[in-house]
């Protein structure tokens, strides 16, 4: 996985919430999409297509419409890398916590 990219695309704010929105709503068009937001169909375009990129969301082609959604690979990407994190962390935590009980007994 490449988390520069990943992250670097979640880094703007609107990029967030679309990609909030795209897990709420599910498969929707470019034009609905952008009407919570106080840009231009431009800017989100460029933004859905920062997130393609990134592979956060994918596009197809319905006749004239161009539906995007969220791409649940990348989100499961996200959810085995911060699983091992957190096992990490759990680790290294553990291995304090013997330390400390183990200094607390030489007292």
């Amino acid at each position: 996985m490449q988390f520069d990219s990943t992250f670097a695309a979640l880094a703007d704010p609107t990029r967030l919430q679309i990609v909030a929105r795209l897990a709420e709503t599910g498969e929707v068009d470019a034009t609905e999409l952008a009407r919570p937001f106080a840009i231009s169909q431009p800017a989100v375009s460029r933004h859905i297509k920062v997130l393609e990129q990134a592979g956060w969301v994918t596009r197809r082609r319905v006749g004239t419409r161009r539906p995007v959604r969220l791409n649940p690979q990348k989100v499961d990407e996200i959810h085995i890398w911060t699983g091992r994190l957190r096992a990490a962390l759990a680790a290294n935590y553990a291995r304090l916590d013997a330390l400390l009980d183990s200094e607390e007994n030489d007292q």
